[in-house]
């Protein structure tokens, strides 16, 4: 693929982040998992800017669906948080390993990557980082999350536990989840998608 054209870029960024915008306030619950662990698709979008045009540019994507994602934040914040770190690993993994070797097996060989990558990522920013400033922050006492987890699995009897089993297989889900969506959005528009960058 012959180098991306900025202006192209850039409006191909902005219409993907107003569809990761819509679809991020479109959520809904797993069975056998704490309430407050919500699936959507909303990284897809950026999944497709980084294979599309590489990884900055779905960074890019996840960072802005996050700032406008505030506008309506019910975590100050936090959320928002956690959703920009697990987001920007998925996508800048698949996009690092794409662009090697531009191949439909490689593009879905990145997400499944990726989707690891984030799962991965998921057990020391949600324990160290996202929890604790849940907990401090938005939660109206500590030991919350523990106890909510600990409805859906009572032998549980520490966070990291929880994180472990709940957390980590959910974000390994939903990165999944986004590259079988990919696999069926991103690659039939290949073409289309990168003829449109390469116009002048």
């Amino acid at each position: 693929m012959k180098k991306t054209f900025p202006l192209r870029a850039v409006v191909l960024s902005a219409m993907l982040t107003a569809v990761a915008s819509a679809l991020f306030l479109i959520s809904f619950s797993v069975p056998l998992m704490p309430s407050f662990l919500k699936m959507d698709v909303s990284d897809l979008p950026a999944l497709v800017g980084s294979l599309a045009m590489g990884p900055f540019w779905g960074a890019l994507v996840c960072l802005l669906k996050n700032i406008i994602g505030l506008l309506h934040s019910g975590s100050l914040g936090v959320g928002e948080l956690s959703n920009f770190i697990l987001s920007t690993t998925l996508v800048v993994t698949a996009g690092l390993i794409f662009r090697r070797k531009k191949t439909r097996a490689r593009a879905l060989l990145a997400s499944v990557l990726g989707a690891l990558a984030m799962a991965a990522v998921s057990l020391p920013s949600n324990l160290f980082l996202i929890y604790p400033l849940y907990e401090r922050f938005v939660l109206p006492r500590p030991g919350m999350i523990l106890a909510w987890c600990q409805d859906v699995l009572p032998g549980i009897t520490a966070l990291w536990q929880a994180v472990l089993v709940f957390n980590v297989p959910h974000t390994f889900v939903k990165g999944l989840l986004c590259a079988a969506l990919m696999a069926l959005v991103y690659l039939p528009l290949r073409p289309v998608i990168e003829k449109f960058l390469k116009s002048r």
